[in-house]
């Protein structure tokens, strides 16, 4: 195991992917995968690409021809995932993850809980409440499956270059089954106990220091316009000295340009708010800043901005220091354009 110069004693340990045997062994059974969006797709894609047998389950047929050309196996029926050894969840809430587990009597869907075997691993890598880890662990456990929590730092750029930081926890066995897929998809393992909600937790927390700098960048670079500075020169004196971390780089880029392509759309990034503030009141702890950010989210859906990406922070920031920004129509135009670049 490797730890990073700048971790401290009692950080948690950052996992270098192991060689070997492993993977290539792993790759014998099929690996089922339900939420392929954006994200779940380039992971998916990536595994398959790896030499893993990728069931992806998808509810809408007009799916499947895309599935296919990235290699996966599409289905539209549920318990074709359910004689894998691991299935990994990419869904957007807690909501889409009960459904999957427990099933919808109504929509006639059988539920992972209830459908696997025994000794099969629910790999969650969705962003969702502690609380809802919590019980979904318990309900996967009264069926002698297991349950590993493995949330990710990253957007779907990140997914497709495999760039993600995976953020892990469940029982040692279960996590180290599930580590040649964590392997295939990201850059660094965090390991951090067994308890899956913690792992879920960090990812709240961090995702809240993502959005506050985020509110922040828009704010300072609304000011520099405002007395005619270029923000851009801002921008590159405070990443070369005191604030230079991925979030202030990599955003701070795209407020200074105004690109708002979806990447992390406003809605997704309020529910996260909303989970990050129930933690906080349910510890007694508040988070002030995180409070601002989720007025500026309602704000910007209420402009009609809910398909943009979380630097539209920077957007609104600006409306509401009276500088004429691009139009709405103009901003999706550019991202369109952006997106057929890519797919070129």
């Amino acid at each position: 195991m490797v730890k990073n110069a700048n971790e401290l004693p009692g950080d948690p340990v950052a996992v270098a992917p192991p060689k070997g045997a492993g993977i290539r062994a792993a790759k014998k059974v099929p690996v089922g995968f339900i939420g392929l969006g954006r994200m779940g797709a380039a992971m998916a894609a990536n595994l398959a690409a790896t030499g893993y047998r990728v069931i992806a389950y998808v509810r809408r047929p007009d799916q499947m021809d895309k599935l296919a050309a990235l290699g996966l196996k599409p289905t539209t029926e549920i318990a074709d995932v359910f004689d894998s050894e691991v299935v990994i969840s990419m869904l957007p809430d807690d909501t889409a993850v009960r459904d999957v587990v427990l099933g919808r009597k109504d929509l006639g869907i059988d539920g992972l809980a209830s459908g696997l075997k025994p000794g099969t691993i629910h790999l969650s890598m969705s962003t969702i409440s502690t609380f809802a880890a919590s019980d979904l662990a318990r309900e996967h456990a009264r069926h002698g499956q297991g349950y590993v929590a493995a949330p990710v730092f990253g957007n779907p750029d990140a997914a497709k270059a495999r760039q993600l930081f995976i953020v892990v926890a469940g029982a040692q066995a279960d996590v180290e089954r599930c580590q040649p897929l964590f392997d295939s998809l990201g850059q660094k393992t965090f390991v951090i106990g067994s308890d899956p909600g913690h792992a879920n937790l960090i990812k709240l927390l961090g995702n809240m220091m993502s959005a506050t700098t985020l509110e922040m960048l828009g704010e300072v670079v609304a000011v520099a316009r405002k007395r005619g500075l270029d923000p851009k020169s801002l921008l590159d004196v405070m990443t070369s000295t005191m604030f230079g971390g991925r979030v202030h780089k990599i955003y701070g880029d795209k407020i200074v340009r105004q690109s708002y392509e979806a990447g992390f759309v406003i809605p997704l990034v309020l529910k996260d708010v909303r989970l990050a503030l129930a933690e906080a009141e349910t510890a007694g702890a508040p988070m002030p800043s995180v409070d601002v950010v989720r007025d500026r989210l309602i704000t910007g859906i209420a402009r009609g901005y809910g398909d943009l990406d979380w630097t539209a922070l920077g957007l609104i920031a600006a409306e509401e220091a009276g500088l004429c920004g691009p139009t709405h129509d103009q901003v999706k135009g550019d991202a369109r354009s952006a997106s057929a670049g890519r797919n070129r």
